[in-house]
């Protein structure tokens, strides 16, 4: 039997999300509904096909979906780098996405290197499959920061895999242009693949359009992962629709091999749905409306923490919708992260998540939260007045870690 740990943030997501009324633990900007995909198409044509018979549809992702996708790669700079659709495999969602490049490309006896703190499934599925994990640490004290020196210092002779989560969940932090390119001239010196969770991609409301990094696979390098989804920036979770992208035939093929093992294609409605959302004119509007709504609801959070500087401790996103933000008493030790996260529930209603419990070692997050402040406008407002509440009648009851 396969041992795999525990997949703690969506256990607490599970356990809690059901039942709360101010969810500001959702990683997705706010949700819009089929009403709201048809208006932002701006076109009086109907969403699905409903004379369309419901057969499993193409295997790999429509080629109209697929080549949508292709589009959110492409720049006016690296055209001959364009991705085609033969280099996109559609999945069920970013999280079928990664699990199947990672167990694609890893096994029994390899090493692989991955960006920390990230969400879990990118370090617990490679070692469920055999792989020795090394964690690229970051820190909070670094502006979530890594360092190139201490990613040569990681690299083995089995080393086969660089994993990174850009943006990044749960920090909001980037990886930027020069830094990328680092990574893969490592890579590259060391024949590596880079697997890069993209899904975040291009929430970077926090950037000027020229500070914003490329997606990896602008990189002239052939062994790279690129996943993403319509569930994050583009507002659609409920449609379970993500991808795998690569300049490696090699590397998508072999996807597509194992994929049959565990999907056969995703539902030909969703299909249809994503193909719309990421067509022009409505994939322009939908992210025109998130970014706005990301920049506006950072803000809001931005002046709540301030109300609360003596007993918060946080580098503000420049991306994505998650804050990571540490939570401590008036002499500056971090309080129990998840006591604070279940009280809150108990007494308010605000869900939250705990880093220590949720992102890793408990000794590394100790105090850290994750809040998703990426939902609609009232929904936020709504939350944060319910926490402040909390703050004035309950917070200095917490015991310290």
């Amino acid at each position: 039997m396969v041992k795999i740990a525990e997949f703690s943030v969506e256990n607490w997501m599970d356990a809690y999300e059901n039942d709360a009324q101010h969810n500001l633990a959702e990683t997705c900007c706010a949700s819009i509904s089929l009403d709201d995909l048809a208006r932002l198409s701006g076109s009086s044509q109907p969403l699905i096909n409903l004379s369309r018979k419901q057969t499993y549809g193409a295997i790999r992702g429509s080629t109209g979906l697929r080549e949508n996708i292709t589009k959110l790669y492409r720049t006016q700079a690296k055209q001959q780098l364009a991705l085609t659709a033969d280099q996109v495999l559609v999945t069920n969602g970013a999280i079928h996405a990664n699990f199947l490049a990672l167990y694609t490309t890893v096994g029994p006896g390899d090493h692989v290197v991955c960006h920390y703190p990230t969400y879990q499934q990118l370090y617990s599925v490679p070692e469920s499959l055999g792989a020795e994990v090394s964690l690229w640490r970051s820190s909070a004290e670094k502006g979530w920061a890594l360092d190139l020196q201490e990613l040569r210092g990681l690299i083995r002779a089995n080393t086969k895999v660089i994993i990174l989560n850009n943006p990044q969940n749960p920090t909001g932090a980037v990886l930027h242009r020069e830094f990328l390119g680092g990574v893969v001239e490592i890579a590259r010196e060391h024949n590596l693949i880079v697997h890069c969770d993209e899904v975040y991609r291009p929430l970077f409301h926090s950037l000027a359009e020229e500070e914003r990094p490329p997606s990896i696979l602008e990189f002239d390098y052939e062994n790279v992962v690129s996943t993403g989804s319509m569930s994050k920036a583009f507002s659609l979770a409920g449609l379970r629709v993500g991808w795998i992208a690569s300049r490696s035939q090699q590397i998508i093929e072999a996807c597509a091999s194992s994929r049959h093992y565990t999907l056969i294609s995703v539902s030909s409605v969703d299909d249809e749905l994503a193909t719309r959302a990421l067509s022009s004119p409505c994939v322009e509007n939908l992210l025109a409306r998130n970014l706005k709504l990301a920049r506006t609801n950072l803000d809001v959070l931005g002046a709540f923490l301030e109300e609360l500087s003596w007993a918060v401790q946080w580098v503000r996103p420049q991306a994505g919708t998650t804050a990571f933000v540490r939570f401590v008493n008036r002499e500056g030790r971090p309080v129990d992260d998840v006591l604070l996260c279940q009280r809150l529930m108990e007494k308010t209603g605000v869900m939250l998540v705990p880093g220590g419990r949720c992102f890793g070692d408990s000794v590394d997050f100790k105090g850290f939260v994750r809040v998703g402040y990426v939902p609609e406008r009232e929904v936020l407002d709504r939350g944060l007045e319910a926490f402040r509440g909390f703050m004035r009648e309950e917070y200095e009851l917490l015991p310290v870690v």
